[in-house]
């Protein structure tokens, strides 16, 4: 007797343990590269609130930063830790942690995820995973030419430039009507030479040249610094873009209306918005497209933060849930106001009005480049071309004095 009631009691207590178990429902640990006091985290916060209170399920959403995140979630994986879904720039997550994600192709289709998603940013990701998809994009992005549009309309500029030729007449008008036409800073500055050889090549001429020190024998790389020495000698660049340290051309001649153009990222309207004010109206275009180039208006490096699932998760359709949450409809959107930046729903048509010169841009590109068109492929070469081509805008040396010093440097 006693033996059956001990057996009882340890029924009992197990069956009590499941029916807990039942209730508590299960949990997902996330980890964010975001802080929890920014926008993003502070968007992502709910949308995970929203999801638990509709699932029952638990997340450990933890907030991670850049830092943390970049430096700690490869050690976590290798050692074992629960993590069933993190975030990332879309290279970092496909190309740097690739090996752990899991593919999301049959969570993507059961859940008919690409109806709504925006079919470049699908595909960049395929092209990331290797073709396949392994990450979901949020929070797209595109690095184009930025500009002040109330200095374009003093200037008498009525339309956006295509070609080279048509970038240097509008440079022309910006310096007649008093005005820097192009800054830059040292953050961005080796995208300006990225982007131009990459246009005259394609990014994988460009990503040969600095693998393989082929500087002198690639004439594409002369035309390229002849073109930014014509702007440097035409009096078209700032004359602190040589030496600006980030971000003092950005929030200093840009933000505050000394300068017309400036290369860079959609954050960028953001990212200076307590300096311009809000009457600030931002105009963007494609980098032009180049004589005898390769590509053309449609190529501009463009990408997302990403979402991915750990390839080990015993969650994997909850995690994906979650990404619905925080990529689709209500919470997008708000992600999309907080943060001044682009919906990832193609159902959220209302882009935030400083960005709404730069959904033309961005709905016309077809080629993606990676980060500065592959000019910063070579990280030991990276230093010695921001270098040389910070001396040649500055007008240090000039056209040839850049090639030649870059294949002295790398041979």
């Amino acid at each position: 007797m006693k033996k059956v009631l001990s057996f009882l009691l340890v029924l009992s207590m197990v069956l009590s343990l499941c029916a807990f178990a039942s209730a508590e429902g299960k949990t997902i640990v996330y980890w964010s590269m975001w802080e929890s006091t920014e926008p993003q985290g502070q968007v992502i916060q709910k949308a995970v609130d929203a999801y638990v209170a509709a699932s029952g399920n638990t997340v450990d959403l933890q907030f991670k930063g850049r830092t943390g995140i970049r430096e700690g979630l490869e050690p976590a994986l290798e050692a074992g830790t629960v993590i069933d879904l993190f975030d990332e720039d879309i290279d970092r997550v496909n190309k740097t942690w690739g090996k752990y994600l899991l593919d999301l192709e049959e969570l993507s289709a059961a859940n008919d995820y690409e109806a709504t998603a925006i079919a470049s940013l699908i595909g960049a990701c395929r092209e990331a995973g290797n073709g396949k998809l392994m990450s979901i994009p949020y929070q797209p992005n595109v690095f184009n030419m930025f500009y002040n549009q109330e200095i374009f309309d003093e200037a008498g500029i009525t339309a956006n430039p295509t070609t080279w030729a048509e970038l240097l007449d509008v440079c022309e008008k910006v310096k007649a009507a008093g005005y820097i036409p192009i800054t830059c800073d040292d953050a961005y500055i080796q995208c300006m030479i990225g982007y131009h050889l990459s246009h005259l090549l394609g990014e994988a001429g460009t990503h040969d040249v600095v693998m393989n020190g082929l500087w002198a024998e690639t004439p594409a790389v002369l035309q390229a610094a002849q073109d930014y020495q014509e702007l440097y000698e035409k009096g078209y660049l700032s004359p602190t873009i040589g030496s600006s340290v980030w971000p003092a051309n950005q929030n200093g001649e840009l933000a505050l209306g000394d300068a017309a153009m400036y290369l860079n990222g959609s954050w960028l309207p953001n990212e200076v918005k307590a300096m311009t004010g809000p009457d600030f109206v931002w105009g963007c275009f494609a980098y032009p497209a180049l004589e005898g180039g390769v590509d053309g208006v449609e190529a501009a490096n463009f990408g997302a933060q990403t979402l991915a699932i750990n390839a080990k998760t015993e969650v994997a359709a909850e995690a994906f849930d979650i990404i619905k949450y925080i990529t689709q409809g209500e919470f997008d959107l708000l992600l999309s106001i907080e943060s001044v930046g682009i919906p990832s729903d193609t159902t959220n048509t209302e882009w935030p009005t400083m960005l709404a010169a730069v959904q033309p841009v961005m709905e016309s590109l077809t080629t993606r480049y990676s980060w500065a068109a592959g000019i910063e492929d070579n990280a030991n070469v990276t230093p010695i071309i921001k270098e040389n081509f910070q001396k040649l805008v500055s007008g240090t040396i000039d056209a040839q004095g850049f090639v030649d010093a870059m294949e002295a440097a790398t041979k």
